[in-house]
């Protein structure tokens, strides 16, 4: 299977783990997995500072080695929301809770261009020890880690929407 999934990816925390791995797992062992990586330009409309592109690919691809995936991948630089996925040929979309409306339009989008649906797979987010979604801007922010632990003193605010989940593109 043909699989798609996007995102900054930065900072890397355990919302993003579960994006990438169920990518993986969809794939299958001869699948092959395309994972659309913000570029610095796209990265920088950002609310917290985000870490060079060359800086991002090393990480994600040293947990894909770490976790040794049977399946094939790249990474390709993402310049909006949609990179690849409007005319590639591919079986099915990672997505999270937040970014399943981008994953519908990417639907609509491909069905007036003349090109087939692709299945949408959501996963659902992966939340910090106080019971609120792990995000990289929570992480910025210093109210949690990339684990999702609470650092000392932070994280007892109202939930903050603008945070998010691990999108993809986080």
């Amino acid at each position: 299977m043909k699989v798609m999934v996007g995102g900054t990816f930065d900072p890397f925390h355990d919302g993003h783990k579960r994006l990438i791995a169920r990518s993986f797992e969809l794939a299958g062992r001869d699948g092959v997995v395309t994972i659309g990586l913000t570029t610095d330009a796209f990265a920088s409309r950002k609310v917290h500072p985000v870490r060079p592109f060359q800086e991002r690919e090393r990480v994600l691809e040293e947990f894909i080695r770490s976790k040794g995936f049977p399946a094939a991948y790249s990474i390709e630089p993402l310049d909006d929301r949609y990179g690849l996925t409007l005319d590639a040929d591919f079986d099915a979309l990672v997505v999270s809770e937040e970014t399943l409306p981008v994953g519908r339009e990417i639907n609509v989008l491909r069905s007036e261009k003349g090109h087939r649906k692709v299945d949408i797979h959501q996963i659902s987010c992966v939340l910090a020890e106080d019971g609120k979604w792990i995000s990289s801007t929570r992480i910025y922010r210093g109210e949690i880690d990339e684990t999702g632990k609470v650092l000392r003193g932070r994280g007892e605010g109202p939930r903050d929407a603008a945070a998010g989940c691990p999108d993809g593109n986080e």
